[in-house]
Parts: structure tokens; sequence; C-alpha cells
């Protein structure tokens, strides 16, 4: 794996062991945010070649044409813009320190496989108080003693200025998406390898951050986000209900979960919605720990910070992400490379290694964390043989008229040659929310009302 030295030189210092990295930040190493690091820890300056430019704030005026009643759904800013230029199987060796492997399995898979690279624009922006408490988070946030939670931080990015590969990813773990979103109506499609698309499931996901609430100051409930999805198809699924809830500090508590099942009339604990369980919402193509390309418990892989590196990744992709026909999108063996926008960015580069003992279906998995938004973008899993399986990707564009970023995700299966994307909002549109809903709507209670058909 080839890395930029200018990147190196900002990163080697951090790559630290586990065991020693529990200290925060210093105050000398605070003061970079804001000045040379951007206050979420990005690099401010763009890249010697100019082929990433220097970030100046992000994107938080909507383009022309911005309908506020339809506020959802987000015309794509950049519409306008061409290519620079495409890859695929037959120049991928000129382009291939800028690919995740998975990049470059897919294209030698499929000859007919293209990404077209657009113009990079940093366009992820963040609220004041959100930049002011990553700021504050830098020198008084820690890692629990087995790394896999944090205590000491409050309503921003915990780590900015991150030391290992436990705290990059409790950072995109702890992302600001909003303090609550809402995909109405999304969807989701498994493309087989004959290239039959399927409807996995359908329905509203709702996901709320309790962490990000600075009016729950002193709040003893320790929940760093809350989801929910009501299934309103196929009609198989229709009623069904979900519920989950991930702590802030795993040392203290697990995830919680629970289902309802409209034909058993009753709400059941669902423990098994974790790790590498396969996920029904995606008709079993994925596993639970899959969704967004990693969440839950971090406890079954050692976590290697291997540094920071440019890569081409799925940016700005407003056309993918709204897009109201999903026949054109998600064709056969892949998605149609004509309606994703692809753009060089800097990624914090984590190396997942299955531990010693534990089980998963993932022997290794890397994930390539985008330094402006700490959102996972692209992540490359392996068998328990070692080979190249499946090869994730996620789809983010910026909320302008909410000043936070958004990203659904799917993953490749190379050996199967099939794929999926959950979560896809499509003519719904995502909706960015202010406030989060009573505590009381997050019970099982509740979820047996919202899920009867």
């Amino acid at each position: 794996m080839k890395f930029q030295a200018s990147t190196m030189i900002c990163a080697g210092a951090l790559l630290l062991p586990l065991a020693g990295a529990h200290a925060t930040a210093t105050p000398e190493e605070a003061r970079r945010l804001g000045n040379e690091l951007t206050p979420v820890g990005a690099e401010k300056a763009g890249n010697k070649e100019g082929t990433i430019p220097a970030y100046t704030g992000g994107l938080s005026t909507p383009p022309a044409g911005y309908d506020k009643s339809r506020g959802a759904v987000r015309p794509d800013p950049f519409a306008s813009e061409k290519p620079l230029y495409s890859v695929d199987a037959k120049n991928m060796a000129q382009y291939a320190d800028k690919l995740s492997e998975g990049a470059k399995g897919l294209m030698k898979l499929h000859a007919d496989f293209r990404i077209d690279v657009y113009p990079t624009h940093r366009t992820v922006a963040y609220p004041k108080s959100v930049l002011d408490n990553t700021v504050k988070n830098a020198t008084r946030a820690r890692l629990t003693e087995d790394g896999l939670g944090m205590t000491g931080a409050r309503a921003g990015i915990p780590f900015p200025i991150p030391k290992n590969g436990n705290e990059v990813m409790l950072n995109y773990q702890a992302r600001y998406q909003g303090l609550a979103y809402q995909v109405p109506r999304y969807s989701a499609y498994n493309v087989d390898s004959n290239g039959k698309m399927v409807l996995a499931t359908q329905g509203s996901w709702t996901m709320e951050y309790p962490y990000y609430d600075e009016s729950r100051e002193g709040d003893t409930t320790g929940v760093l986000n809350r989801a929910r999805a009501n299934y309103s198809g196929p009609a198989r699924r229709a009623g069904e209900a979900l519920l989950a809830m991930d702590p802030i500090n795993y040392a203290d508590k697990g995830r919680r979960a629970w289902q309802y099942m409209p034909g058993q009339r009753r709400v059941r604990l669902a423990p098994d919605i974790s790790y590498d369980t396969p996920n029904p919402g995606t008709n079993g193509m994925s596993t639970y720990d899959d969704v967004n390309l990693f969440n839950g418990k971090m406890d079954r892989y050692d976590f290697k910070l291997v540094g920071k590196k440019e890569l081409l990744v799925p940016y700005n992709t407003y056309r993918f992400s709204y897009n109201d026909k999903p026949e054109d999108v998600f064709q056969a063996k892949f998605i149609n490379p004509s309606v994703v926008r692809w753009e060089l960015h800097r990624v914090w580069v984590v190396d997942a290694t299955l531990k010693e003992g534990a089980r998963h279906i993932y022997s290794r998995r890397t994930f390539y964390v985008d330094e402006d938004s700490w959102t996972v973008m692209a992540s490359d899993q392996y068998d328990g043989r070692g080979q190249l399986w499946r090869a994730g990707f996620a789809y983010l564009n910026q909320a302008y008229d909410a000043g936070t970023p958004i990203s659904t995700a799917g993953h490749y299966d190379l050996i199967a040659g099939s794929y999926y994307i959950n979560i896809w909002p499509g003519a719904g549109g995502v909706k960015i929310m202010n406030e989060l809903q009573a505590d009381a709507v997050w019970t099982p209670e509740s979820l047996a009302g919202q899920g009867v058909r």
C-alpha cells in the first residue's frame, strides 16, 4: 500500500500501540486544530498536485433550484461538471495507488466496470457547536481501558487527533449526521449474479444521536445512537419493526435491540443483531455489522492505524442518492457508473485483523475513513482463507441546508458476483431533524404500537 510522504508526516507520530494510548491530546497538539488542521482534525491544506483543494469551510449554501418544501431531496450543486477521467480495467495500473483493493477487485472481475472521476470538492460542513466541542474533546476524551468505548467526550468528534485505530473507528461511530435524521421511504436492493434486481426491504429508517444533544448534559443513559426501522415491504415483511441502541461506553453496557414480529404479535429481545449474523434487511447478503460498512462493538478485531493516503471514493453523490429511477441505477453486475460521482480525498487507513480465538466470517477488514467527515468511505473484507471477498463503498453527500454529511452504503460480493445497497433514500430523500423524539418513543412497548400492520 503506497502512502504520500506529506501525509505520513502528519500521521507517523500517531501510530501508537493501543495499550499505551489512553492519554488525551496534549495542549500543543490541540492547538493545531483550527490552524493547520480543521477543527475536526483534517488537513486544511490541499495536496501538492492541486488535485485535492484546501478546506475552506465546506458547502452550506443550497444551490439555485433547491425547493425547501422538498427539503429532504437535495439537487446536485455540481450537476454541470463533467468527469476529468475514467478508470477501468485497462488503465487501473496507472491509478493503483489511488484505488482500494475492493475497487481493483471489481475492475478485475468486470471489464466494463469503471469509475468516473470528477473535481474534488471538500463540501463537509458542521454547526459551530460541533466544531467547538470537537476542539474541547481533543484534551478531555479518553478511551476506556479495553479501548472499546470512550469517556469524557461530548457532542463532537471524540478524537480529532487520533493516536490509534480504535480512536479512528470511534470517531466514525460518533460522527456527526445531525442530531437526528430520517429516511422516510428507503429501499434496500439486491442484484444477484444473473443481474436480477430484488427489493429486499422497504420502509422508514430513523437514527438519533443523544450524544450530540447538549441539553442532555449529565445524561446517565449513556446512549451514543439509537436506530429504528419500520418495514412496509415486501409484503412478507410489512409490519415488522426493529429498534437498537448503542452505548457510548461498551465497558458499561452492550447493544440493546428488540424486534416486533406481526405474525407473533409481540416484541422480543434481539441479542443477535450484531457482528456477523446475516442481515435479513439485505436478504442475508450482508452481516449486521456491515451496515454503513461497520457498526457495533469492536471487541473481535485488533484495529491498527496504518496512516493516511489519497483515495478515489464516491463523494457528493447527489445524483445517485436521490435518484427516482432505481431500475436505471441498479443494473446487472454493478451500479450504473454514470450516476456515481467519484472524487480524490484523503482517508485514514485502519487495518482490522480478527483476534486469536474470536469468531467472524471476515478474517480481516481494511477501512478507509474520510478525514473531513469521519465516514468509512470504503472497506475491503477478506474471508477465512485471506481471499478478498466483499468490497464496500459509502455514497456521501452534504446536506447543505442542515450542516451535516449523510451517507448510505453497500457491498459487492467479488466471489458470488452479486451486490446490494442498503437504506437507499431515492426520491424520498433524507430528512434532517433538529430535536430528538421523547425517550418514551424508544421503548419496546412503543415499537409494538408502531409495527402493527
